[in-house]
């Protein structure tokens, strides 16, 4: 499963999502295949979730609130592990990210 555009790119490895390039969408409907391939990731795993953002450089309100709301509905199905992983080198990962972990406090967040 792979997403990719000129600014951006989304693929699937196993239980991981990686996510690179600049994701400045217009809207929360603009990315709603992005998250059509998380929640098809969700629904085929039953163990851990990992986000990989290392190479996502940056990302706008409507992006966070979409990983906000994914964070969420894995919070609620309950029995499902999530893994966030950013990068110090980028700053918006130290800013941000952490705010996941207040919605959902079993998640596993490294800032490398």
């Amino acid at each position: 499963m792979e997403i990719k555009t000129n600014d951006y790119r989304v693929w699937v490895d196993g239980s991981t999502i990686h996510y690179e390039g600049t994701m400045r969408l217009s809207s929360p409907e603009d990315y709603a295949p992005i998250q059509a391939l998380m929640k098809q990731v969700l629904e085929a795993n039953e163990g851990r979730i990992d986000l990989d953002l290392m190479g996502l450089e940056f990302l706008n309100s409507s992006g966070i609130n979409l990983f906000a709301k994914f964070t969420i509905e894995v919070r609620n199905r309950g029995g499902v592990g999530l893994g966030v992983c950013g990068t110090a080198r980028i700053p918006w990962h130290a800013k941000s990210l952490p705010n996941l972990k207040k919605l959902f406090p079993a998640l596993d967040l490294q800032i490398l």
